[in-house]
């Protein structure tokens, strides 16, 4: 070993797997996941919870149709407005606060569930932002003339 292998020997220690335990060399082996780094298609993915939805596609595609969800409302309450944008009421702060932590909230956990980095995941959180935005956010369903649907606080 020359002096730049030894360098970056010395450099690399702390990132060596840790030894085997007592318990593992004895027989007993410890199941370990890798988490996807790159895109993937399948259905055995963990999505948002350890083992789930686990192996089988019927809970795939439940886990699918959850995100699509999750993704939909968020357009909804990103372009909802149910409270007047006049109101200076405690009573109408606390409440659109409380619907810009619950649009976080769920914004985050499509984010976390797209980090799973499996392709349908992906295209089932994008579908579900686009639909959305198609009905809450774009000017198509809008109707210029109808009575307000605004909370009065």
């Amino acid at each position: 070993m020359d002096a730049t292998d030894e360098t970056h020997h010395h450099h690399m220690q702390g990132m060596e797997p840790p030894p085997a335990s007592s318990a593992a060399s004895s027989g007993m082996t410890m199941h370990h996941r890798m988490m996807h780094m790159t895109f993937f298609w399948g259905t055995n993915a963990e999505i948002l919870f350890r083992n789930w939805p686990g192996d089988r596609s019927g809970m795939y595609a439940l886990a699918l149709i959850f995100i699509f969800v999750l993704a939909f409302v968020v357009e909804w309450l990103s372009h909802s407005r149910l409270i007047k944008e006049d109101s200076s009421s405690v009573a109408a702060g606390l409440i659109r606060t409380l619907m810009h932590t619950v649009r976080v909230g769920l914004a985050y956990l499509v984010m976390l569930a797209v980090m799973s980095f499996n392709v349908g995941v992906f295209l089932v959180a994008i579908g579900g932002h686009c639909l959305g935005f198609f009905f809450f956010g774009s000017r198509f369903f809008k109707n210029s003339g109808a009575a307000s649907a605004y909370v009065k606080l």
